[in-house]
């Protein structure tokens, strides 16, 4: 029952951080440019792939998007423990693709983002690998 319970607290982490962040991204200003020249710039810019959109686009493309990793490991995970606990538990492939892609969140946390992402990711690893160990 503790494993259950460490992998469900694990994927609701997971399931916040991206729930806050697709939040951010599309209902507020917290990923908007403090240099508006810079935002200017970004919504007048066209990468070299397409003119079909503009940098700015892009950004909240790509934030968005990379929420939906957080809230479909957290939900994916939230559901197979609640739901199917013995499916989950017997699946090594499950388990290790759930600890490897937080833990490759982990590694962007550290190397792009900042610490409250970071230290969340990090909670939820260390309780993914504890319920694993547990299991």
């Amino acid at each position: 029952m503790a494993a259950c319970c460490f992998w469900i607290f694990a994927s609701f982490i997971l399931l916040f951080l991206g729930t806050i962040h697709l939040y951010y991204t599309l209902f507020s200003n917290k990923f908007s440019i403090r240099d508006a020249a810079v935002e200017q710039g970004m919504k007048n810019a066209f990468p070299v792939l397409t003119v079909r959109t503009t940098v700015w686009k892009a950004w909240i493309g790509f934030n968005a998007s990379h929420s939906l990793c957080g809230i479909y490991i957290g939900l994916i995970n939230m559901y197979l423990a609640l739901a199917s606990y013995d499916v989950l538990k017997e699946s090594l492939f499950i388990k290790y693709l759930t600890l490897c892609s937080a833990l490759f969140l982990l590694y962007l946390g550290k190397k792009y983002w900042f610490n409250i992402p970071f230290t969340g990711i990090l909670v939820s690893c260390v309780c993914y690998a504890i319920a694993l160990f547990l299991m």
